[in-house]
C-alpha cells in the first residue's frame, strides 16, 4: 500500500543530513529503519526552530502514526536533502510530510513519508487545541 502525498501542502523547512556508513545494511543501501530516523530528525529540527520542541512537563507535539514510501535506494556516501511540509490543520492535529532526496541528484525524490501530529498536554495525557501560531503556519493564515 502506498500513501499519497497531497499537492496542497505548505513547505516549511529543509535540512541536509549526511548518509553515514553505519546507516547501510547488509544489502549495501540505507536500511529502511534509518529513513524513519531521517524523517524524525527533520520533524524535530522544525519543531525546535519553531520554539515548540516536545516538553514532557508541558504541551507539545507527538506523532500518532507514520509512513514512508520508498522509491529509490539511498547509498553511502552522500547527503540527504529532507524537505518538510504541513497541511490539514484540525482542532488539535495536522499532517506533516517529508521528501528525501540526494544533494547530488536534485529534484529526484528517493522516499517520501509523513505523520499525523497531535498537540498534547503531556502531564494530562490528552490532546489540546493547536497553538495559534502553529495553526496559522499550517493553514497559511496570518497569526491573529
Amino acid at each position: 500500500m502506498r500513501f499519497e502525498i497531497p499537492d496542497d501542502k505548505r513547505f516549511t523547512h529543509e535540512l541536509v543530513l549526511p548518509i553515514r556508513w553505519g546507516d547501510m545494511d547488509a544489502m549495501g543501501h540505507v536500511n529502511n529503519t534509518v529513513y524513519f530516523r531521517y524523517l524524525e530528525i527533520v520533524r524535530i529540527d522544525w519543531f525546535e526552530r519553531m520554539g515548540c520542541a516536545p516538553d514532557p512537563r508541558g504541551v507539545g507535539p507527538v506523532i500518532v502514526n507514520a509512513f514512508c514510501n520508498f522509491y529509490r535506494q539511498l547509498e553511502f556516501p552522500g547527503d540527504v536533502v529532507a524537505r518538510h511540509y504541513v497541511c490539514n490543520p484540525g482542532r488539535s492535529s495536522f499532517d506533516t510530510y517529508i521528501t528525501l532526496g540526494r544533494t547530488d541528484d536534485p529534484g529526484v525524490v528517493y522516499a517520501a513519508g509523513g505523520a499525523k501530529t497531535v498537540w498534547v498536554d503531556f502531564p494530562a495525557q490528552k490532546s489540546v487545541p493547536l497553538p495559534d501560531a502553529i495553526r496559522a503556519l499550517v493553514s497559511g493564515a496570518e497569526p491573529g
